[in-house]
């Protein structure tokens, strides 16, 4: 039971519960995700996205991985490479279809989900590849990315920059004072300008689901971190202990973000499913493999033990989506048939981990790598 919540499988059992409920009775499971949906996605996912905020700020602090500049840049760039493909795909197709309401989807593609990425690299690459470090520093960079997209481009409402600048800098001065009072808990960093700051985003017109993203760097944190998903002693500073308390409820928060909004009937697969899907499947690995190549032209060097073919694969694993791509749909859309055709394809993007076993099994990477090779 344990390795299946800690796999996303409470994830995959609530957006598979949403789509039988959806498919069986579309009247009653609209009711309960109307009902639910604020308070899931403007409230819960906070401590979701709080989560891929607490990996960006060890990630970068002295001694993590994207701190050095000669071991980030690479990722960093086919970070951005992979989400500059599959938004430039996505605007280019959804300009062919005439449906131009479709353009403000644009970021959904762009979104690489860390959890099953990450799961399916091991399973088609084998635990100990040199890819896989690569591929979470480029998920880390890419979801670093994701959430200034999400602010920037996302408004929940009307923007009211002066509300917002100066209730967010009455958070950040509580998180300051905190931090210079030394107070090692991370409750009052969460419940005071944790709270400060959604309210920021709320009424400043942002997405308050990133409320605790400016307000993570100041929990006082080790300095350093053995890595994402790398098994260690349980670390005991302010912000490993932030994450060991919240893991599980987070776990639980996403099976509710999937019953939530995962619920589409299959009938409601349209043109928008099928841009987003192609921006994705396409973008992801083109525009990793261009940037990484870009990088190595100008005298950079892939990571060790990491060839082009392994490259291709890493690219079309990046190409799952899921959850934070779900998600950039909620945000860009209202209730209507654009939402369900754009969620369609962020849950099938899901496919990119067949594509990917076949483009191993081609290439013969991996696990299907020839012995003695």
């Amino acid at each position: 039971m344990r390795r299946f919540v800690d796999n996303s499988g409470l994830l995959v059992a609530g957006t598979i519960a949403a789509l039988v409920w959806a498919n069986i009775d579309q009247a009653s499971y609209e009711r309960f995700s109307h009902a639910l949906h604020f308070v899931i996605n403007d409230i819960a996912m906070v401590f979701f996205f709080a989560l891929a905020t607490k990996e960006v700020v060890e990630a970068i602090a002295p001694g993590g991985a994207l701190h050095s500049p000669r071991r980030a840049l690479v990722p960093m760039i086919a970070a951005v490479g992979g989400m500059a493909g599959p938004a430039a795909i996505y605007t280019a197709l959804a300009l062919t279809t005439g449906v131009p309401e479709l353009l403000r989807g644009w970021a959904i593609p762009c979104a690489t989900d860390i959890a099953f990425s990450y799961l399916v690299a091991r399973f088609v690459l084998g635990r100990e590849h040199p890819a896989i470090p690569f591929l979470l520093l480029l998920a880390i960079a890419d979801d670093a990315l994701g959430l200034v997209i999400l602010a920037a481009f996302y408004p929940t409402g009307a923007i009211r920059p002066l509300e917002f600048v100066v209730l967010l800098g009455v958070a950040v001065a509580i998180a300051r004072w905190l931090r210079n009072g030394r107070i090692r808990s991370f409750w009052p960093y969460v419940a005071g300008a944790g709270l400060v700051s959604w309210v920021a985003f709320y009424r400043g017109g942002l997405h308050p689901a990133l409320a605790l993203v400016p307000i993570l760097p100041f929990v006082p944190h080790a300095k350093r971190d053995p890595g994402l998903f790398i098994d260690a002693p349980h670390a005991h500073d302010p912000l490993n202990e932030f994450e060991h308390w919240w893991k599980r409820p987070v776990d639980v928060i996403l099976f509710f973000f999937g019953l939530v909004n995962a619920g589409v009937p299959i009938s409601a697969t349209g043109e928008g499913t099928w841009v987003v899907l192609s921006a994705i499947l396409l973008g992801k690995p083109i525009g990793i493999v261009l940037s990484t190549a870009l990088c190595v032209a100008r005298g950079l060097h892939k990571p060790a033990g990491v060839t082009w073919p392994d490259m291709i694969v890493v690219g079309i694993i990046a190409g799952i989506g899921f959850t934070v791509a779900l998600f950039f749909a909620t945000a860009a859309f209202p209730p209507g048939e654009l939402l369900d055709e754009t969620k369609m394809g962020a849950l099938l993007s899901f496919s990119a981990s067949v594509l990917a076993i076949a483009a191993a099994f081609v290439l013969r990477v991996g696990r299907f790598r020839p012995r003695g090779i």
